[in-house]
């Protein structure tokens, strides 16, 4: 049966007026890749290895030497590793509720916070707070890229700032497709530099580990201490957001069945919360690349990346070929995480300005505001002042994934206040849930005073500690006042189809919008409210009149029983 005649039964619905340029434009852009809707099953041909290489080509990127080497050069080796790793366990407990919802309905992270206590409008707030985290390490791996071209050829800091911006810009424009293609092919040769000096230099000189491991710090204590764990952690739990890139490819993946499941399950690990495994690595490995190098460069300069492998390329190879192969790694791992920074930049700010102002600019006009932003930050110099910024920023990000992660973990699955489904279009959800906005504002503003020593110096190390314990209690306990009453403005969509097959996944029937004239799967529309016909997400978002927005229908609140 023709799924598309369902709806037309009993009577043809009223002629709707033709589709205005602006929805006409976002319907065209949007559907290369999907951006700011559901991903069709009929676009997502990838096998799930596919998908993961693709995503986890996006952790190329050389800020975690960065990071970690800048804290084991303020607190130690020992610190620093223990930092690294508590700061990697909580992030994949926190990633894990948000990459498995992305992989199993197949939508992005805005649109997974809309439905997870945020609403319609609240999570235009995080969606910035993510186009912010794009824009501030697109900034540092630019400046890191930078730093190379200085070393290589000679070319100026703010000419290389630049350069290392403009370079991304043909690579970003074409959306998935391209994306995969690149990822896939350089990942090899990355992981090769990576992991080359590193072996090579544990070889063939056993002391350099015992180096590594007793390194005190500049301030030459070291001793373990939880201030320093605490500081080092909230600086590696910027990376928090990283999720969110990793979501904008894990919503490709195939749907789950039982003949692909363990692929499936394995693929959605990888790639998901297990990318932190790969970014702690990183890290403990900038560590001992800069106390392998701290007497010859000294402290600062030992934390910039290119730094660290021309002198463990130094180790193993010709003097000719030291700098040139240093310069390639870090151009490499620069364009692989820059396009990637850009492109989930793009999406982010234009998600938000679309629901804002109901109108589609495209996400080009996104991509060049992104760009602009990070360059205007490394022109500032961010990279001198790098942990100050991570610190600082980490408390917004770890207050907003921990209070998705807890709705989704606690809210769905436990006390069964939070409709279990994800939801994201409008008209189905308030403008705004108490419940999200809440946790996230209590938490991220009060860590962020704890962060300025509002509260005295004594605490000031735990500000990350109270962003994740104020967003994991106050998420459910606002669920519990509000009895879940403003997570759904509708109990239905108006469509007497299901929104998921058999088998628990997106349904793949098809359905045409009469506003834009074309075809969408079942999970991206909603019956229109006023021609008697379906209409999409995206035109639901750009329609100014609301004429196309079902009226509330609010369902009976979750009991949570």
């Amino acid at each position: 049966m023709d799924t598309r005649a369902q709806l037309a039964e009993p009577a043809p619905p009223d002629p709707a007026p033709p589709a205005a340029p602006d929805e006409r434009q976002a319907v065209r852009e949007t559907l290369e890749d999907y951006t700011l809707r559901f991903a069709p099953r009929s676009y997502r041909r990838w096998t799930p290895m596919v998908v993961a290489t693709t995503a986890l080509g996006g952790i190329a990127y050389m800020a975690d030497f960065s990071i970690g080497a800048g804290i084991a050069m303020a607190h130690g080796t020992g610190n620093a590793l223990v930092a690294i790793t508590v700061a990697a366990a909580l992030i994949f407990v926190t990633s894990f509720p948000l990459a498995y919802y992305a992989a199993r309905y197949n939508i992005d992270l805005d649109l997974i916070t809309r439905g997870s206590g945020f609403g319609y409008y609240g999570s235009v707030l995080t969606a910035v707070i993510f186009a912010s985290f794009t824009v501030i390490f697109f900034a540092l791996e630019g400046a890191i890229m930078a730093q190379g071209l200085e070393l290589g050829f000679g070319l100026p800091l703010w000419l290389g700032y630049a350069v290392s911006t403009l370079m991304v810009i043909p690579l970003v424009v074409y959306g998935m497709k391209a994306l995969s293609k690149l990822q896939v092919w350089t990942t090899p040769i990355w992981l090769l530099l990576m992991v080359g000096p590193l072996v090579y230099l544990v070889a063939t000189d056993p002391g350099t580990v015992d180096s590594f491991l007793a390194y005190a710090g500049t301030d030459g204590e070291g001793s373990l201490n939880t201030a320093s764990v605490l500081l080092g952690a909230g600086v590696c739990l910027s990376l928090i957001a990283q999720i969110g890139e990793q979501i904008d490819y894990l919503r490709f993946m195939p749907p789950k069945t039982e003949a692909n499941k363990r692929g499936w399950w394995t693929a959605m690990v990888m790639a998901g919360p297990g990318w932190v495994v790969l970014g702690a690595v990183k890290q403990a490995i900038g560590v001992f690349l800069a106390v392998y190098i701290l007497s010859e460069v000294g402290p600062a300069a030992a934390t910039e990346p290119i730094q660290q492998f021309r002198g463990a390329f130094d180790a193993m190879m010709p003097s000719w070929l030291v700098v040139p192969l240093a310069v390639v790694l870090v151009v490499i791992s620069q364009i692989k995480i820059n396009v990637t920074n850009a492109y989930s930049g793009s999406l982010a700010w234009t998600n938000s300005f679309t629901r804002v102002t109901k109108h589609y600019p495209g996400r080009m006009i996104f991509v060049l505001v992104n760009l602009a932003f990070a360059l205007v930050l490394m022109e500032a110099d961010m990279f001198s002042f790098l942990n100050s910024i991570l610190g600082f920023y980490s408390n917004c990000a770890i207050a907003w994934v921990v209070t998705v992660a807890t709705d989704i973990g606690v809210n769905k699955y436990l006390l069964k206040l939070s409709p279990h489904a994800p939801e994201f279009r409008r008209g189905m959800l308030y403008a705004v849930n108490p419940v999200g906005v809440t946790a996230f504002t209590a938490a991220s503003g009060l860590s962020i005073a704890m962060y300025f020593h509002a509260f005295g110096d004594t605490v000031q190390p735990y500000s990350p500690v109270a962003a994740v314990v104020i967003a994991f209690v106050l998420t459910p306990v606002m669920a519990i006042v509000t009895r879940g009453r403003y997570y759904l403005r509708r109990g239905d969509d108006g469509m007497p189809v299901p929104l998921l097959d058999a088998e628990g996944n997106p349904s793949a029937d098809a359905y045409d919008c009469h506003v834009c004239g074309q075809s969408f799967e079942r999970p991206d529309l909603a019956a229109c409210a006023t021609h008697g016909a379906v209409v999409c997400s995206l035109c639901l978002s750009t329609d100014k009149a609301g004429d196309h927005v079902l009226p509330a229908v609010p369902p009976v609140p979750l009991s949570g029983a």
